[in-house]
């Protein structure tokens, strides 16, 4: 697998609120509810990150409604799983290398 890393904040947030299904407008209010409203994804932008992390193979559609609306809900593939896991550690080992440098200059 190519590395793809680092994540921007939108996509890492994506994929957090798709690790159970979820439509559109769950994952805008999950990723707002996360940040505590720091970040209000608008559908635009939302949209256009969905198509791309489908192309990418990182979520794909769980199910989709049947009725005018279409509503679909995302859920992260296997890929995507692991796109995820290796962007948490990334941004662990960052937040280690900090602490450490802020005890040194302590």
């Amino acid at each position: 697998m190519e590395k793809y890393q680092p994540l921007t904040e939108s996509v890492f947030y994506i994929l957090l609120a798709t690790r159970n299904p979820n439509h559109g407008y769950g994952i805008i209010q999950e990723v707002k509810d996360l940040t505590q409203g720091r970040i209000n994804m608008g559908a635009g932008t939302l949209y256009g990150a969905i198509q791309t992390l489908e192309s990418k193979g990182w979520i794909q559609v769980f199910s989709e409604e049947t009725d005018s609306r279409k509503k679909k809900e995302y859920v992260l593939t296997e890929e995507g799983r692991k796109v995820f896991y290796d962007e948490c550690t990334r941004l662990s080992e960052l937040l280690e290398h900090a602490k450490l440098m802020n005890k040194q200059n302590s």
